[in-house]
């Protein structure tokens, strides 16, 4: 019996001490994520690369650079295009403008004069 009684508490001791304990305080804030300014070279690597650095490089490389040229070749069509649309426009109101005047200067000449004079 002192021995079941002996095995009994060393197991509750171990149990006890082997539990998972809960801190309040410091180890709570440790959970939130961690925001680095910096970026790592490789996952071999000891060394980290700033963020800045990282959009230098990105920015100079050919394909940002072709992007960057092909975007401004399509503003230039648009404008180009846009500005075709305007004169066009110019152009259509203008020759609505000399029809507009050709049929009031027909209507003016088909009809008679009218005189003062009754009869």
């Amino acid at each position: 019996m002192k021995n079941f009684l002996s095995a009994v508490f060393m197991v509750s001791l171990l149990l006890k001490s082997c539990s998972k304990k809960e801190t309040s305080g410091f180890a709570a804030d440790q959970d939130m994520k961690i925001h680095y300014d910096t970026a790592a070279v490789d996952s071999f690597s000891a060394g980290a690369t700033s963020i800045d650095i990282v959009r230098k490089i990105r920015m100079s490389s050919q394909k940002y650079q072709d992007s960057i040229k092909q975007a401004e070749k399509l503003q230039k069509k648009e404008q180009k295009l846009k500005e075709e649309l305007e004169k066009e426009n110019k152009k259509k109101l203008e020759e609505e403008r000399k029809k507009t005047e050709a049929e009031k200067k027909q209507k003016t000449a088909d009809s008679p004069p009218t005189n003062g004079a009754k009869t």
